[in-house]
């Protein structure tokens, strides 16, 4: 098991990054959440989960433990697989799932794009007792969004699959509810919003 990564950072996109460790290129999937934290050039260590297919052996990075534990958890779930563990992450900070799981919030589960009620009871069912208590409040950046940002949130959200007039409709009314709101947080907010309206 690859359980962390440590090396130079070599290139980020939208849904994943390549970090160089001792002149081996590894891609690994991650939260834009995540990704918005690396730079290309500089050095940085990855926490990692290795999920082996038949057809590809699949990095998955976190910037903390945290992170991977729910991630790892999640993915025990039936019909929960790594990309929907992702995506569940990168909707929901591992505190706001905690409370989601821990008080039986269907609605909050089904924002999670790919989740639909009889997923997020399954999730309740084999995982509510496993992930604990959410930790008290969090704190956010107060950085602004500009017109590339919203760009960047259109074509993550795009990767996830959702249709580019959803996708733009969702950023907008996000960023006007919150304009001072940085990408991982508008993310996640438009997610909310289209899994709202079109669960």
């Amino acid at each position: 098991m690859i359980t962390h990564l440590s090396g130079t950072i070599e290139e980020v996109r939208l849904d994943k990054a390549v970090i160089d460790v001792s002149g081996v290129g590894y891609s690994f999937f991650a939260t834009p959440a995540t990704l918005s934290t690396l730079t290309a050039g500089q050095e940085a260590k990855i926490l990692t989960h290795l999920v082996v297919r038949e057809d590809a052996w699949l990095l998955f990075g976190f910037a903390g433990s945290d992170e991977r534990d729910i991630f790892s958890t999640l993915i025990t779930v039936s019909g929960i697989g790594p990309k929907l563990a992702l995506a569940a992450l990168a909707v929901f900070s591992p505190d706001e799932l905690r409370a989601a799981v821990s008080s039986g919030d269907l609605a909050a589960l089904t924002q999670i794009p790919g989740v639909g009620k009889k997923s997020a009871q399954r999730i309740l069912v084999e995982i509510g007792d496993k992930l604990g208590e959410p930790a008290a409040g969090e704190t956010g950046s107060t950085a602004g969004i500009g017109s590339a940002e919203r760009e960047e949130v259109c074509h993550a959200l795009e990767q996830l699959g959702w249709r580019t007039p959803l996708a733009q409709k969702a950023v907008k009314e996000a960023a006007e509810a919150n304009p001072q709101a940085p990408v991982p947080e508008l993310l996640r907010a438009a997610l909310q919003l289209l899994g709202k309206h079109h669960a």
